[in-house]
């Protein structure tokens, strides 16, 4: 089954728009675990037994982890997602974006090691940073398109100049990753929530690629505006939430907290597709 299908699969099978990101930051975690790394894998996994039947998408974020040396935590996470919730595709964020062998190993990364179902891409180096990705037939590749943070502008919304019609940058990547580059039908983009009128543009442009979208929650991103703009009959999204979940409560009902959060979202999100 390839990511795409997993998607289609567990967003009709959950009722839900909604992939709960999964950014660890031990300072924020409750009680005990106050502070403590040796406990990423616990609070992960706790949320993900929480939610896991109210999202269409798992995405926990390298960074997280890695800055805590807390891989093999990140690898026994992955593993426990498969196993409790195995109709939900987990997505690596690791906005990886370089060339050649190197490349490889990344894919590797994520794939072997990992055993993500889809990864996240900077594709500024050009086709040749997603070629070694795309290797995997049943995985997905969803590149940085139109980002939600403010210096996305310094260049996706660039013009141009030698491009016919003069589209600005995040305008063209949508294009090429709707025609020439996604001849295996395996690539999705991510567009930020906080700029609707960009993400209806990209739905636009790429009317059947799935869309990941972060920023709703903490970021200030609006859910109905989201959906409005990206939603399709033929393009799904995918809209990230992840403070928002995680550190919805400090205490010993944070698991708790975080579905109600969780539910309340994915609801919000529901109303606004009906």
């Amino acid at each position: 089954m390839t990511f795409t299908d997993q998607l289609a699969r567990a967003t009709r099978q959950n009722q839900s728009l909604l992939c709960v990101g999964l950014d660890p930051e031990p300072s924020k975690f409750p009680g005990a675990w106050a502070g403590d790394a040796s406990r990423i894998f616990d609070f992960c996994a706790a949320i993900v037994d929480a939610t896991k039947d109210l999202v269409c998408a798992f995405k926990p974020q390298i960074a997280y982890f890695a800055a805590h040396r807390a891989e093999d935590q990140l690898e026994r996470l992955m593993a426990h997602m498969k196993a409790v919730a195995p109709d939900v595709p987990v997505i690596l964020d690791a906005k990886r974006g370089d060339i050649g062998s190197t490349a490889e190993q990344y894919a590797r990364e994520a794939f072997v090691r990992y055993q993500a179902d889809a990864v996240t891409l900077s594709p500024f180096m050009g086709r040749d940073t997603i070629d070694p990705f795309l290797a995997y037939a049943d995985k997905g590749v969803i590149l940085l398109c139109r980002t939600s943070n403010p210096g996305g502008n310094d260049w996706q919304m660039q013009r141009l100049a030698d491009v016919p019609g003069q589209p600005r940058l995040f305008e063209h990547l949508a294009h090429l990753a709707q025609t020439e580059w996604n001849a295996t039908g395996q690539i999705g983009l991510v567009v930020g929530a906080t700029f609707p009128a960009e993400i209806a543009r990209v739905r636009e442009i790429a009317p059947t690629l799935p869309l990941l979208i972060p920023g709703v929650g903490a970021q200030g991103g609006d859910a109905e505006a989201t959906v409005r703009a990206g939603l399709t009959a033929q393009g799904t999204i995918v809209v990230n939430s992840s403070r928002a979940v995680l550190y919805a409560s400090r205490g010993e009902d944070f698991a708790e907290a975080a579905r109600r959060v969780a539910m309340a979202t994915r609801d919000q999100l529901d109303a606004a597709r009906a």
